[in-house]
């Protein structure tokens, strides 16, 4: 039975780098990328120059800026972090299909049986960490047979247990106990920690097969992933190196610092199985076709199109899939290439919805030298799930009501699709009604192919709205009436006299009091329907004033 083999990579410089590799050379000197932890920032990465310096991660800026005032930092991207090592991931899948993104900028890759491809498991790290040095990368690798294993030695190969200071120190007690400090250890009075090897001695940061024990023995107890406060519980006890910890009885562990300690020395001795889930790869959905001839005419375009839709829409299919954008790829045989592009207002899978866009677009492609190559690609896509009808006979009406609403919805967006393909997606709205009583709010614009239309709205206004509604504009009146609550006989509008004929009202509408909208702030309107000599419908209303002051204003036109 072959033995797993896991790699574990971890980029201690990772956010920094990622900042120096951007700015391409401009940051010179000490550099740190900081982040805010409650109401102070730390040193969150580190370039080498600022490690050199003396600052360490975690420092707080202040005493970092104190101890090194040439320091430059930048605020943390933790997204951005995230895509650079989804980057990092994907190189890294060159030597291995198993890869996945591991905490505190880490990857996990399991090599079994890949190390040999690359001369062995020594010359592979050595490959790794050459290549990421080229990329501007420092990388710190260890390979064992477990997942744990492998991320202490990548971490801590070749460092001893540090020598913590407990409370047991006998400048850090009072008189009455130091009495007491005596009988005690040396090393729990502040004393050398005891060292398991010599100080010239380096650990090996690949662990022999079946060797994971021997491996872990002399490392830190921080190497097992376990959190910062039971490591200080740990030492405090005396508990320095994963031998001390390995040797001591389980349950008593359990009982006093939890379950956690003993599943990570598990795991990290291979006890409990922890399996390295690679991430998974993005769906593409795309077709190629390879011409044994150059072509030029529309109709072979069209006819290779005719071969590429029905295997893309088995793809998309397969995977419960609908095409939102289509792109069709010409490549020439003078290495160019023209794309034409489609947009659809649902996603669908079916050919017939697809062909009438595309075909539409064939006009724009130019042959040139000819087309040997033709790739039609589903770049954007969105979950498509099918229609479950009810079984019951008393269903069957709802079903086929339903289903022709569908199919006049399907013609309705087969008409934005052919429109969009024209004048663009985005240039196709429609209006929806909107929750508030406010006129101008009364509806809302949305964008056709990315929204569903309005069924069963019962919030109607209760008058009439005119058909074109702008801004309030101010009107004169000519002789303002006694009692406001009555229309005038004749205004002055837009340059223009007009003599009321009829009028019809008023409705009364209020703010909204709990918004603040400087086209409100003159109080409660009193909306009247006007007709003029002249024909025309006109929406006037009287703001009884708040804000801004009273008066007559025309905001609407019936026809």
């Amino acid at each position: 039975m072959t033995t797993k083999r896991i790699l574990s990579l971890w980029f201690p410089r990772l956010a920094a780098e990622r900042v120096l590799r951007l700015e391409a050379g401009t940051l010179e000197g000490p550099f740190a990328v900081v982040r805010d932890v409650g109401n102070m920032q730390l040193l969150h990465a580190l370039s080498v120059e600022a490690s050199q310096a003396g600052l360490v991660e975690g420092q707080p800026l202040r005493d970092a800026q104190a101890m090194c005032p040439d320091l430059l930092t930048r605020l943390s991207n933790p997204q951005a972090e995230a895509a650079f090592l989804t980057v990092l991931r994907r190189w890294a899948g060159k030597f291995s299909p198993w890869v996945s993104e591991g905490q505190a900028a880490s990857l996990m890759v399991d090599i079994t049986g890949c190390a040999h491809l690359f001369g062995g498991e020594d010359v592979l790290l050595a490959q790794v960490e050459a290549e990421c040095a080229d990329f501007g990368v420092t990388a710190c690798g260890g390979i064992a047979d477990t997942v744990g294993a492998a991320w202490a030695l990548a971490r801590y190969a070749g460092r001893g247990a540090e020598a913590g200071r407990s409370g047991d120190a006998i400048d850090q007690e009072a008189r009455a106990t130091r009495a007491r400090a005596v009988k005690r250890r040396h090393w729990e009075r502040g004393g050398a920690t005891p060292k398991a090897q010599s100080a010239g001695e380096a650990m090996s940061r690949i662990a022999a097969p079946g060797q994971t024990r021997t491996a872990l023995a002399p490392l830190p107890i921080a190497a097992l992933r376990l959190p910062q406060a039971t490591v200080v519980q740990l030492t405090r006890l005396g508990l320095r190196r994963v031998e001390e910890l390995a040797g001591q009885p389980r349950a008593g562990l359990a009982r006093r610092f939890g379950q956690e300690v003993v599943l990570r020395l598990d795991q990290a001795l291979g006890l409990v199985p922890e399996p390295v889930s690679p991430a998974r790869p993005p769906d593409h959905f795309a077709v190629r076709l390879t011409l044994p001839e150059p072509i030029g005419l529309e109709k072979d375009v069209r006819a290779g199109l005719d071969r590429l839709l029905p295997a893309l829409a088995e793809r998309l299919r397969a995977r419960g899939r609908g095409a939102r954008r289509v792109r069709l790829q010409a490549f020439r045989c003078d290495h160019t290439m023209q794309p034409v592009e489609v947009g659809l207002a649902r996603p669908s899978a079916d050919p017939e919805r697809l062909r009438p866009l595309l075909a539409m677009k064939l006009g724009e492609i130019e042959a040139g030298p000819g087309i040997d190559v033709l790739r039609l690609e589903a770049h954007v896509t969105e979950p498509v799930h099918a229609t479950q009808h009810r079984g019951h006979l008393g269903a069957a009406a709802d079903g086929l009501a339903r289903r022709g609403r569908a199919g006049a919805g399907v013609g309705l967006d087969d008409l934005i699709g052919r429109l969009g393909a024209r004048v663009g997606l985005e240039a196709i709205t429609r209006l929806h009604p909107a929750d508030s009583h406010i006129p101008e709010k009364g509806s809302k614009v949305l964008a056709a192919a990315w929204s569903e239309p309005a069924r069963d709205w019962t919030a109607q206004p209760p008058l009439a709205r005119p058909l074109l509604l702008f801004r309030p504009e101010p009107v004169h009146v000519d002789a303002a009436p006694t009692q406001p609550v009555r229309p005038p006989e004749s205004f002055r509008w837009r340059r223009r006299r007009f003599e009321i004929t009829g009028a019809t009202g008023p409705e009364r509408i209020a703010p909204e009091w709990w918004l603040d909208e400087p086209e409100w702030r003159s109080g409660t309107r009193d909306y009247w329907r006007m007709e003029v000599g002249s024909g025309e419908r006109l929406w006037l209303f009287y703001a009884h004033g708040g804000a801004l002051s009273a008066g007559w204003f025309c905001q609407g036109s019936f026809a």
